[in-house]
C-alpha cells in the first residue's frame, strides 16, 4: 500500500472512531441558572432545559411514581422553580442537596425533570 493510501485510511479510521466516541453527546446547551428561566420564561417554555440548584428545604414531596420540590438557584438564593419527576429517586437525594437536572419547562414556574443528578459531596467541612 502506498503511504498517501495509509494517510487516508488512517484518517478515516481517526475520524470513525471520533463520530462513534461523540454518539449521543448533547452540545446543544450548557446549563442555565433557575434565575435566568424565571426571568425569562417565555423564551423556555416547552423546551428542553438544563439547569442546577439546591433542594428548599421543607418543599420535597415524595409519592407513589411522582416526586415533586422547588429548586432554589445557587447564585442568588431566591429564585426558585417548582419540580416534577417521575424517575428513581437519585442516591443521597435530600433537601438542600445540590442536583443538576435536565427536563421540559412546561410553564414559568414548572419543569418536567426526566433526569437528575446528585452534586458531588464536599469532603471538606466549614
Amino acid at each position: 500500500m502506498e503511504k498517501q493510501q495509509k494517510t487516508i485510511v488512517a484518517i478515516l479510521f481517526v475520524t470513525l472512531v471520533a463520530v462513534i466516541g461523540l454518539w449521543g453527546v448533547d452540545f446543544s446547551q450548557g446549563y442555565s441558572m433557575v434565575s435566568e428561566l424565571t426571568n425569562d420564561p417565555q423564551s423556555h417554555i416547552g423546551n428542553e432545559v438544563n439547569t442546577m440548584g439546591n433542594i428548599k428545604n421543607g418543599t420535597l414531596q415524595v409519592a407513589p411514581g411522582i416526586i415533586t420540590f422547588l429548586l432554589v438557584d445557587v447564585e442568588d438564593h431566591v429564585s426558585e422553580i417548582q419540580v416534577e419527576y417521575t424517575g428513581d429517586l437519585p442516591a443521597s437525594f435530600a433537601e438542600g442537596q445540590g442536583i443538576s437536572l435536565s427536563g421540559t419547562m412546561v410553564s414559568a414556574q414548572k419543569i418536567e425533570a426526566h433526569q437528575i443528578v446528585m452534586g458531588c459531596p464536599s469532603k471538606y467541612t466549614g
